[in-house]
């Protein structure tokens, strides 16, 4: 039985990872910061949490991640931890490089130190390209992120791309665009937006304020971008991996689907709101994932629009 630490099992990705591991028939251990105070609503909606263990524990101290590497032993580790929303990044920049890079480099020292044949995923983000004027990003293109937790993500892109180079280290970078599911925090503008019109529909909200509605994103199924993680993993050799759809729509258009799937004008209901404009952002985003299609055979079967539904649906089913 294959062992695997999940660090930030608790997310929307954590908890899609830890169902398709113990699926594959793992042995899976669970982190958070604080166990006995963190939500596990994910896990549960899942029907999952008692078959993870549990454990408390913060990457930021590193005593506490070679207890955690010590007394667990995994195969396989995977990093998913740390401040997850560009906007909240640009209200607290500390905390997202701290938990960002500073864990993955906690991380990366530990199992150096150690010297255990773990293999590593680190869970890296579109956002690190940042603003490269609509052509589609590859895994050669370079970074230039415009938010903190871009930067601190693509600090750790290139933390764990040193460590394997110089410590002959199995560790790899998904740098995955937008993936979104019904797991999503409300804060999230796709289940904000999912959120709202469910309520509209059912007529206890009576508008959806947003901010920009013409940036343009990659959006995927997250349930589908956690099986390219795991296979990441199962390569002879690791590398970094772009995972997308391939295929960009405006935030207009996810709206209008949204509303469309219940039969809503979302022209009637979406008002824009200046403060929730972000001090800097990307207009457009475009990828590339033809190396992920050639060498792990993965390809992403939902794209944007089916996403705004199969969101809807689930909102509508779960409440």
């Amino acid at each position: 039985m294959k062992k695997a630490v999940i660090f930030g099992v608790s997310g929307q990705d954590g908890a899609f990872l830890a169902n398709l591991l113990l699926k594959k028939g793992y042995r899976v251990t669970g982190v958070s910061r604080n166990i006995h105070a963190a939500s596990f609503d994910n896990l549960d909606r899942l029907n999952i949490r008692n078959n993870i263990e549990l454990v408390s524990s913060s990457l930021c101290d590193f005593r506490n991640v070679i207890k955690v590497m010590n007394e667990h032993q995994p195969d396989e580790v995977y990093n998913l931890t740390g401040q997850s929303s560009v906007a909240r990044s640009f209200d607290e920049p500390f905390e997202t490089f701290e938990s960002i890079s500073m864990a993955t480099l906690n991380i990366l020292e530990v199992i150096r130190i150690l010297n255990i044949p773990v293999r590593l995923y680190n869970a890296g983000s579109g956002d690190c390209f940042g603003n490269i004027h609509g052509r589609p990003a590859t895994e050669d293109t370079p970074f230039s992120p415009r938010s903190p937790y871009g930067i601190a993500k693509a600090a750790a892109y290139r933390l764990t791309a040193n460590y394997r180079e110089a410590y002959n280290m199995f560790a790899c970078t998904g740098i995955l665009f937008n993936h979104e599911s019904y797991l999503r925090p409300e804060h999230f503008v796709t289940r904000k937006i999912v959120k709202t019109a469910c309520r509209i529909a059912g007529g206890k909200s009576k508008e959806l304020l947003l901010g920009n509605i013409l940036i343009e994103r990659d959006w995927g199924w997250a349930p589908e971008y956690v099986n390219a993680m795991w296979m990441m993993l199962q390569q002879e050799k690791p590398d970094d991996y772009i995972i997308a759809t391939g295929t960009t729509i405006s935030l207009k258009d996810f709206i209008a689907e949204v509303f469309k799937r219940l039969d809503l004008d979302w022209r009637k209901y979406v008002k824009i709101d200046t403060r929730l404009l972000r001090p800097a952002d990307i207009q457009t985003i475009r990828a590339n994932p033809g190396k992920a299609e050639k060498e792990l055979s993965w390809k992403a079967e939902f794209h944007g629009c089916d996403v705004a539904e199969m969101m809807v649906d689930a909102e509508l089913e779960n409440g």
